[in-house]
């Protein structure tokens, strides 16, 4: 058999095993749903509850699209969103021998390695790669990346196969307004990159760069000269602490916040290139309480002109304008059915934009107001290209954390001096 043919049946094995699993949560969950009929088990509330384990038992490529998936809440009911949202994906690590074979194709043979010290045990283990403690012959303290072996043949396998069932969900009625294959394009391709930790340092490097001007934000530095696409080599940043906030004073925590949302205004504003993964798991802070970005995975570089759009949604949010921040949404949609009702539409988000602007800046809910206006595009088919909605989601997982930080922080208002300098084209 050629190389075609092993690869044909190598995908229509893991075809029969995807449909296996699939099978059986579905199965569970109908039955489920069959004998608590009338005691709110639904078909579709069942199957969003199973969703997470069968995502999990699926692989790593499919607990990412999940997770990136329950960002999307233009796209998919709120309890998708929610029943999606508990993924995590800390594994077992891989065995030594395993780990082993990773260093040795990047490194040669033990000899050769240039770490004095090696930690098997892992620091952190994820779906794609383990983190591991060493240190280099020159005495420096490094963090050492290693992707799991086997990993990307495995996530691209699922990525073709996935799109082959976007593609037929694309032609079932009712789903044809769906953008399922772009959706998957685009969230499929966020997922395999994050498999690359030579992109990875790449992004830390121009990351770091971009950052540099924002008082007291820290990003790890790679370490020039080791490592490929399988391994990440970066210095070790010790004594950091959870993104909490004990055991801080007010004023501390209120810094805190204003240097986060500052990066986090300037990665999206003024430099285009954004960390879209900044959970309570990829913040820290050190001892003198500065913010530490970790894990630049999933980093996503924004069009020039969609990093307009969103910086001019954001400050016309902010000052009321409802009907330029439906213009907006139009322009920069995936897709909008020929269909639609856009006067319609820019009345809606105009009621929405004014329902937000009536409330004290402290009592601003990003939470509360992105859901109403998903839920206004996907009633009127108005879907956001990934580029867009990808940087929105990303401050509504910040959202909270500010709240718990500085519940008077001021969310829109710390933006308005960064969009006003990058509208201005500063």
């Amino acid at each position: 058999m050629g190389d075609a043919g092993t690869e044909r049946s190598g995908l229509g094995r893991r075809a029969v095993r995807i449909g296996s699993v699939t099978l059986r949560h579905t199965a569970s969950a109908l039955g489920g749903a069959v004998f608590r009929r009338g005691r709110g088990g639904s078909v579709s509330a069942r199957l969003a509850k199973r969703a997470p384990a069968m995502l999990t038992e699926l692989g790593p490529f499919y607990v990412k699209v999940g997770q990136l998936l329950s960002t999307r809440r233009d796209l998919l009911p709120e309890r998708w969103c929610d029943e999606l949202g508990r993924l995590t994906d800390t594994v077992p690590p891989p065995s030594r021998e395993q780990l082993e074979a990773v260093l040795a194709e990047e490194f040669g043979p033990a000899a050769d390695r240039p770490f004095a010290e090696f930690d098997w045990e892992p620091v952190g283990s994820g779906s794609i790669a383990t983190v591991h403690r060493a240190v280099l012959t020159d005495g420096r303290v490094v963090a050492v990346k290693i992707r799991r072996p086997g990993i990307v043949p495995l996530m691209s396998s699922d990525f073709r196969l996935a799109g082959a069932l976007a593609r037929a969900t694309g032609r079932l009625p009712g789903l044809r307004r769906l953008p399922a294959e772009e959706m998957l394009g685009q969230i499929g391709t966020a997922v395999l990159a994050q498999a690359d930790l030579a992109a990875e340092r790449d992004a830390l490097t121009q990351l770091r760069a971009n950052l540099a001007a924002v008082k007291g934000v820290r990003l790890p530095e790679p370490v020039e000269g080791f490592g490929g696409d399988q391994v990440l080599v970066m210095e070790f940043l010790d004594d950091l602490r959870e993104f909490r906030p004990e055991p801080y004073r007010p004023e501390e925590r209120r810094d805190a916040m204003r240097r986060v949302l500052r990066a986090v205004y300037q990665m999206l504003f003024l430099d285009g290139l954004v960390h879209c993964d900044l959970h309570p798991g990829n913040l820290r802070l050190d001892a003198a309480g500065e913010v530490v970005l970790l894990d630049a995975g999933f980093v996503v570089r924004l069009p020039d002109q969609v990093r307009r759009h969103f910086g001019e949604f954001f400050l016309r949010m902010a000052l009321g304008e409802g009907r330029r921040c439906a213009d907006i949404v139009i322009e920069s949609a995936a897709r909008v059915p020929a269909d639609c009702d856009l006067e319609a539409f820019r009345t809606e988000v105009e009621q929405l934009v004014g329902d937000a602007s009536a409330v004290v800046a402290a009592e601003f809910n990003l939470a509360a107001f992105a859901p109403r206006l998903f839920k206004l595009q996907r009633r009127f088919g108005i879907f956001a290209a990934a580029e867009f909605a990808f940087p929105l989601l990303s401050l509504l997982v910040l959202e909270g954390m500010i709240h718990s930080f500085d519940p008077g922080v001021d969310f829109q208002g710390e933006a308005v001096p960064v969009l006003m300098q990058a509208l201005s084209g500063g």
